[in-house]
Protein backbone atom coordinates (compact mmCIF):
# COMPACT_ATOMS: atom_id res chain seq x y z
CA UNK A 1 0.00 0.00 0.00
CA UNK A 2 2.80 2.28 0.59
CA UNK A 3 3.84 1.87 -2.96
CA UNK A 4 0.37 2.72 -4.17
CA UNK A 5 0.22 5.75 -1.90
CA UNK A 6 3.51 6.98 -3.18
CA UNK A 7 2.34 6.60 -6.80
CA UNK A 8 -0.83 8.52 -5.97
CA UNK A 9 1.15 11.24 -4.29
CA UNK A 10 3.53 11.29 -7.21
CA UNK A 11 0.59 11.57 -9.69
CA UNK A 12 -0.95 14.39 -7.67
CA UNK A 13 2.37 16.20 -7.68
CA UNK A 14 2.62 15.90 -11.47
CA UNK A 15 -0.93 17.15 -11.90
CA UNK A 16 -0.24 20.01 -9.52
CA UNK A 17 2.97 20.85 -11.39
CA UNK A 18 1.16 20.82 -14.75
CA UNK A 19 -1.57 23.02 -13.32
CA UNK A 20 0.97 25.44 -11.87
CA UNK A 21 2.96 25.57 -15.13
CA UNK A 22 -0.23 26.09 -17.14
CA UNK A 23 -1.34 28.84 -14.79
CA UNK A 24 2.02 30.63 -15.05
CA UNK A 25 2.14 30.35 -18.86
CA UNK A 26 -1.49 31.49 -19.16
CA UNK A 27 -0.79 34.42 -16.85
CA UNK A 28 2.23 35.49 -18.91
CA UNK A 29 0.27 35.21 -22.22
CA UNK A 30 -2.61 37.17 -20.66
CA UNK A 31 -0.26 39.87 -19.37
CA UNK A 32 1.40 40.19 -22.79
CA UNK A 33 -1.98 40.44 -24.51
CA UNK A 34 -3.13 43.03 -21.96
CA UNK A 35 -0.03 45.13 -22.60
CA UNK A 36 -0.48 44.94 -26.38
CA UNK A 37 -4.20 45.66 -26.32
CA UNK A 38 -4.25 48.17 -23.48
CA UNK A 39 -6.64 51.08 -24.12
CA UNK A 40 -5.29 54.49 -24.80
CA UNK A 41 -5.33 57.18 -22.20
CA UNK A 42 -8.64 59.01 -21.68
CA UNK A 43 -7.43 62.07 -23.55
CA UNK A 44 -6.25 60.03 -26.55
CA UNK A 45 -9.46 58.00 -26.54
CA UNK A 46 -11.69 61.12 -26.50
CA UNK A 47 -9.63 62.67 -29.28
CA UNK A 48 -9.97 59.56 -31.41
CA UNK A 49 -13.71 59.33 -30.73
CA UNK A 50 -14.14 63.00 -31.73
CA UNK A 51 -12.17 62.37 -34.91
CA UNK A 52 -14.25 59.30 -35.78
CA UNK A 53 -17.47 61.21 -35.06
CA UNK A 54 -16.33 64.02 -37.34
CA UNK A 55 -15.43 61.51 -40.07
CA UNK A 56 -18.82 59.79 -39.80
CA UNK A 57 -20.67 63.12 -39.85
CA UNK A 58 -18.71 64.23 -42.94
CA UNK A 59 -19.43 60.95 -44.70
CA UNK A 60 -23.09 61.22 -43.72
CA UNK A 61 -23.25 64.74 -45.17
CA UNK A 62 -21.50 63.52 -48.31
CA UNK A 63 -23.95 60.65 -48.73
CA UNK A 64 -26.88 62.99 -48.08
CA UNK A 65 -25.59 65.37 -50.76
CA UNK A 66 -25.16 62.51 -53.23
CA UNK A 67 -28.66 61.21 -52.45
CA UNK A 68 -30.11 64.70 -52.89
CA UNK A 69 -28.39 65.14 -56.26
CA UNK A 70 -29.49 61.72 -57.48
CA UNK A 71 -33.08 62.25 -56.34
CA UNK A 72 -33.10 65.68 -57.98
CA UNK A 73 -31.80 64.19 -61.24
CA UNK A 74 -34.35 61.41 -61.01
CA UNK A 75 -37.17 63.89 -60.41
CA UNK A 76 -36.03 65.95 -63.41
CA UNK A 77 -35.85 62.85 -65.62
CA UNK A 78 -39.32 61.72 -64.53
CA UNK A 79 -40.71 65.21 -65.11
CA UNK A 80 -39.18 65.39 -68.60
CA UNK A 81 -40.44 61.96 -69.55
CA UNK A 82 -43.93 62.63 -68.22
CA UNK A 83 -44.02 65.87 -70.23
CA UNK A 84 -43.03 63.93 -73.35
CA UNK A 85 -45.70 61.31 -72.69
CA UNK A 86 -48.31 64.00 -72.06
CA UNK A 87 -47.33 65.67 -75.35
CA UNK A 88 -47.64 62.40 -77.24
CA UNK A 89 -51.03 61.69 -75.64
CA UNK A 90 -52.20 65.20 -76.57
CA UNK A 91 -50.98 64.73 -80.14
CA UNK A 92 -52.67 61.31 -80.37
CA UNK A 93 -55.93 62.75 -79.02
CA UNK A 94 -55.86 65.59 -81.54
CA UNK A 95 -55.15 63.16 -84.40
CA UNK A 96 -58.02 60.95 -83.25
CA UNK A 97 -60.36 63.96 -83.18
CA UNK A 98 -59.29 64.93 -86.69
CA UNK A 99 -59.76 61.37 -87.91
CA UNK A 100 -63.19 61.17 -86.23
CA UNK A 101 -64.24 64.47 -87.79
CA UNK A 102 -63.00 63.33 -91.20
CA UNK A 103 -64.85 60.03 -90.82
CA UNK A 104 -68.03 61.82 -89.72
CA UNK A 105 -67.81 64.14 -92.72
CA UNK A 106 -67.21 61.20 -95.08
CA UNK A 107 -70.14 59.28 -93.61
CA UNK A 108 -72.41 62.33 -93.91
CA UNK A 109 -71.30 62.89 -97.49
CA UNK A 110 -71.84 59.20 -98.31
CA UNK A 111 -75.24 59.26 -96.64
CA UNK A 112 -76.22 62.33 -98.65
CA UNK A 113 -74.97 60.69 -101.84
CA UNK A 114 -76.91 57.50 -101.08
CA UNK A 115 -80.00 59.56 -100.25
CA UNK A 116 -79.68 61.56 -103.46
CA UNK A 117 -79.15 58.38 -105.46
CA UNK A 118 -82.13 56.75 -103.75
CA UNK A 119 -84.28 59.80 -104.55
CA UNK A 120 -83.15 59.71 -108.17
CA UNK A 121 -83.83 55.98 -108.37
CA UNK A 122 -87.22 56.43 -106.67
CA UNK A 123 -88.12 59.23 -109.08
CA UNK A 124 -87.03 57.10 -112.05
CA UNK A 125 -89.06 54.16 -110.77
CA UNK A 126 -92.06 56.41 -110.19
CA UNK A 127 -91.75 57.76 -113.71
CA UNK A 128 -91.53 54.25 -115.12
CA UNK A 129 -94.58 53.19 -113.15
CA UNK A 130 -96.43 56.29 -114.32
CA UNK A 131 -95.46 55.65 -117.92
CA UNK A 132 -96.47 52.03 -117.70
CA UNK A 133 -99.83 52.86 -116.26
CA UNK A 134 -100.38 55.61 -118.84
CA UNK A 135 -99.47 53.25 -121.67
CA UNK A 136 -101.74 50.59 -120.31
CA UNK A 137 -104.66 53.03 -120.21
CA UNK A 138 -104.10 54.21 -123.71
CA UNK A 139 -103.96 50.69 -125.02
CA UNK A 140 -107.36 49.94 -123.68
Amino acid sequence: MTNENSNETNGNNINSKDFLIGTLIGGMVGAAAALMLAPKSGKELRSELNQQTTNWRDKGNEYATIALEKSSNLAKTVSDQSSQVAGKVREFRNNMRKDANTLRTNVQNSAETVKDDAEVQAEAFKNEVDETSTTDRTDD
